[in-house]
């Protein structure tokens, strides 16, 4: 699973790929219809929704010449998982930190 968030938080650190997951998280795209608002080529949007791929973000369909998207939604639902592993912990230290610090304020 940890291999798996690599490729997702990979393909979340660009700005373009996070708008087009949450363009598809209306519906199914082509990969026109993606780049059509980011004002990029077919050829620059194909490749990062290839980097959605292959992080499982996305599912590609082929009919014809038109290439549908639409977004999977497990490995987000994993990241998610992994990332509130780690906002609970923070948020135990910190409360701990928090009644620490008024303990000792006179």
């Amino acid at each position: 699973m940890v291999e798996d968030l690599d490729g997702v938080f990979h393909a979340l650190a660009h700005e373009a790929r996070r708008s087009m997951l949450r363009r598809l998280s209306g519906g199914e795209l082509t990969i026109g219809e993606l780049a059509d608002p980011l004002e990029m080529s077919l050829a620059a949007a194909s490749k990062h929704v290839k980097v959605l791929e292959q992080a499982g973000l996305v599912r590609r369909t082929v009919d014809g010449r038109r290439h549908v998207c639409r977004l999977e939604p497990r490995p987000l639902a994993d990241a998610t998982a992994w990332l509130r592993f780690y906002e609970e912990f923070w948020d135990t230290r910190l409360d701990a930190l928090r009644d620490v610090l008024e303990k000792e304020t006179p």
